[in-house]
């Protein structure tokens, strides 16, 4: 099973920015093995939340081989050009290890923020993520669009990897699966996802014709981990600052469907999760790939834990990659 951790890109109140913690945990999880670190996004944060495009750049100077990965770009809020050649640059200077997620978005003040209207964003992330593909992989593009009109354009350098970087959806409805299929290569799942619902969705996912440019439909689970040497370490290093991240997410995902998951016990978060002793953790990872998980983003670290946790967390993951 392939294995990403989530980075925590939470600042601290009056922090200049750094990444420091981000970088020692993007360095033990490429010895230990892990396939990606994976970073999110977030605006109007008062706590203070790293910039996605930047912190990527960083961490991929600061690590050598393991994978730079987005779950996921709020891409409508972004000029697809200055995207496609945000992403194609980070590919070129990390050496080809680029995977760009991305996700529509869903609060109202990130797209008054950047002056975009919310109820265009589908059109917008659709129209964005076909100029995007096209400037990675085609040597001139002239494309009029609702939003967009580019005539003669390319990107010099495009991106490392041939015939381009993989491309990952986030999302739940089905018409995001469907746009997943046709535009992307990977689906990635929210961290709530009730594991009573993901068989049905994975089918569904891999039900739907894939687009000509596809490079394969992966189902990519995200999921709260922690492992340690018993499930009682594990719940008194993860509970409290999860539970201090979900009940922030209530008031995030207020406009949200979703926003009734964060206020479950901790039993139903264990069972949707992957949450333990090694042993436990090992199950759990045997029990996703057999229900057709390509690979696992971890959320090891929400913010609040220690960093001593974070690692030792990481470490155990990694006795799990070993052969």
């Amino acid at each position: 099973m392939r294995l990403g951790l989530y980075l925590n890109l939470y600042g601290t109140p009056g922090e200049r920015p750094q990444l420091a913690d981000a970088v020692e945990q993007a360095r033990l999880a490429e010895q230990a093995g892990f396939e990606w670190v994976v970073l999110g996004e977030r605006h109007l944060h008062r706590p203070g939340y790293h910039e996605i495009l930047t912190s990527m750049t960083w961490l991929a100077a600061h690590t050598s081989r393991i994978g730079i990965a987005t779950a996921g770009i709020v891409t409508p809020l972004y000029d697809p050009v200055v995207l496609a050649e945000t992403l194609a640059h980070i590919d070129v200077l990390s050496g080809g290890r680029l995977t760009a997620g991305f996700v529509l978005g869903y609060r109202p003040e990130e797209f008054a923020l950047y002056g975009v209207t919310q109820s265009e964003r589908v059109a917008r992330f659709e129209e964005g993520l076909e100029i995007l593909t096209r400037l990675w992989t085609s040597d001139e593009v002239t494309y009029d669009g609702k939003f967009t009109s580019i005539k003669d354009a390319y990107l010099s350098p495009r991106p490392v990897q041939s015939p381009r970087p993989r491309l990952w959806n986030g999302g739940r409805v089905s018409a995001v699966l469907e746009r997943t299929a046709r535009m992307c290569d990977g689906w990635t799942t929210s961290f709530n996802e009730l594991d009573a619902d993901l068989p049905d969705k994975i089918a569904e996912y891999l039900s739907y014709p894939q687009g000509a440019e596809s490079l394969g439909q992966e189902v990519i689970l995200c999921r709260e981990g922690y492992c340690a040497d018993t499930s009682q370490a594990a719940r008194q290093a993860l509970e409290e600052p999860l539970r201090d991240l979900y009940d922030a997410y209530t008031g995030w995902k207020r406009t949200s469907t979703d926003a009734a998951r964060y206020t479950q016990g901790w039993d139903d978060i264990v069972n949707r999760s992957v949450i333990g002793s090694s042993a436990e953790c090992a199950d759990r990872l045997a029990h996703y790939e057999e229900m057709g998980a390509d690979g696992i983003i971890l959320r090891i670290q929400p913010p609040g834990m220690p960093q001593a946790e974070a690692l030792k967390s990481i470490e155990a993951y990694g006795e799990l990659l070993k052969p």
